[in-house]
């Protein structure tokens, strides 16, 4: 059995069946939040980084929340297989003194982990000569804007799991999109309004850079909000993934401008959630709603069940691994470790897909 599956959308099939999966049709690369989950991705990131796409350069727009940020900020850099290397041991080599550390203590373990794995690749980040580079993060309003402590903090987002479970129309009255972007222009499509949420525009920087790839992971309730970002609406902001969790985002509009083109999507399932609210909510999908046809040049690739069995603990790594090693970071770790050389596997099943398509592997979204 493969180790990945494939989902893709129409327009995406029809592209592939015509002409195999070329890099030089890859547009797009949408990076999912998850936390450690991203990490499984790290031997496919640095083929398709490191070697694929440097086969067919062009303009591709990498756009994320949370981890997913950080995968794409790895892409950017002068050397990216070395990058995700480095984002791996950094990631997986958190170690807090207490199973519930407190706020000040994440924020310190987090903030250092980013500036290490920054510092010196700034420019490189920001001015690659092909990637262009989206945060995505989120701005509170109302009972969120500037909550003055962590009481406040936690009665803005029970107000928000209430509006949420209405419709996201609703939560858009705590939150607004704020998408720190490459100056230089790309995803043009995400630029006119298509949901409930204002979505505001700021330029990425080396300024902003640390701040917004910060902002972008910081999760609510157990880090501190970043406030005030450079060059962005003035504000508290939290984690991307609230409102984008899995970036369901109106993809097939770049195909009126680039006909053809796909959007290159590694995910840990075929199903596209829209909001971290929105996990518990299994008829809240984008590929079952009206905005269906949003993914219609979207290819999936994701771990197979079969895969999945042989990871530590039969699953992909996540965050309840911290609570369940406890302090025992050593053994975490090798877990993490052991879980990400795993993920060879889905870079031989992806590159041996590239290299003579199976189109017997590919389901509809």
């Amino acid at each position: 059995m493969s180790a990945l599956t494939f989902h893709a959308g129409p327009l995406a099939l029809a592209r592939i069946r015509t002409h195999g999966l070329r890099a030089e049709d890859i547009a797009v690369v949408p990076a999912a939040a998850g936390g450690p989950k991203g990490l499984i991705f790290r031997s496919l990131d640095q083929w398709v980084f490191g070697e694929w796409f440097p086969s067919a350069p062009r303009e591709r727009t990498l756009i994320g929340s949370s981890i997913g940020t950080w995968r794409m900020a790895a892409a950017c850099q002068k050397d990216p297989v070395r990058a995700f290397e480095r984002l791996g041991e950094l990631y997986s080599g958190q170690r807090y003194t207490s199973t519930k550390p407190s706020q000040e203590q994440i924020d310190e373990v987090v903030q250092g982990l980013l500036n290490e794995f920054v510092r010196g690749h700034e420019d490189d980040i920001v001015n690659h000569p092909h990637h262009r580079l989206h945060l995505l993060t989120v701005r509170g309003k109302r009972l969120l804007s500037a909550p003055g402590h962590r009481y406040a903090e936690m009665k803005g987002f029970a107000a928000a799991a209430l509006h949420n479970l209405a419709s996201r129309d609703r939560l858009a009255h705590l939150m607004d999109r704020v998408v720190i972007g490459d100056a230089r222009g790309g995803a043009a499509w995400l630029r006119d309004t298509f949901d409930g949420f204002a979505t505001h525009f700021s330029p990425l920087s080396r300024q902003n850079l640390a701040s917004g790839l910060l902002a972008s992971g910081t999760l609510p309730m157990l880090m501190n909000p970043v406030r005030d970002i450079a060059g962005a609406p003035p504000g508290h902001y939290w984690d991307g993934g609230i409102i984008d969790y899995n970036l369901a985002l109106p993809y097939a509009r770049l195909t009126r401008q680039e006909p053809g083109s796909i959007v290159f999507y590694p995910h840990f399932s075929e199903h596209i959630v829209p909001g971290w609210l929105d996990k518990a909510l299994p008829w809240r999908r984008a590929a079952r709603g009206p905005n269906r046809g949003w993914l219609d040049n979207v290819l999936i690739v994701a771990p197979s069940s079969e895969f999945l069995s042989r990871l530590p603990r039969g699953k992909l790594i996540d965050r309840s691994d911290f609570k369940h090693y406890g302090l025992n970071h050593d053994a975490r770790i090798l877990a993490w470790k052991q879980a990400m050389d795993a993920g060879e596997r889905l870079r031989d099943a992806f590159a041996a897909f590239v290299n003579k398509p199976d189109l017997s592997l590919i389901r509809p979204l």
